[in-house]
């Protein structure tokens, strides 16, 4: 799914990263704890969260994450801005909780893991 579509889907404001939308995401992680980030996410990954605190940012950078949404109305601060820019990482904003943020994505065909992205392909879904 492209950044763009998760875009229009959440009805998310891009906060950086605007030229980039076109980048394709495989998988969705929704969490607020960046140890099981760390734990379960691949590359091509959006992950969905409502933390605001530059281990955020940290953590996409090492795990090739191309997209970060901030659920429930959350906005970074320019600093996380600022190190998304130099990373390369898009930042998205939705005012939808973290549970209808995964539940939007998930209902539309974005799955949670790897093993499910294969399958899906494997089926046509």
């Amino acid at each position: 799914m492209k950044i763009s579509r998760i875009m229009e889907l959440l009805d998310a404001d891009v906060l950086m990263g605007d030229e980039q939308l076109d980048l394709d995401i495989r998988t969705a992680c929704g969490s607020d704890l960046m140890s099981d980030v760390l734990a379960f996410v691949k590359d091509h990954t959006v992950l969905l969260t409502g933390l605001t605190n530059p281990h955020v940012v940290r953590t996409a950078e090492m795990l090739d994450v191309g997209c970060v949404v901030f659920a429930r109305g959350k906005r970074p601060t320019q600093d996380m801005l600022d190190m998304a820019r130099d990373k390369g990482i898009v930042m998205l904003a939705t005012k939808h909780t973290l549970y209808v943020t995964c539940g939007i994505l998930y209902k539309h065909g974005l799955p949670g893991t790897e093993d499910e992205a294969i399958a899906s392909e494997k089926t046509g879904g």
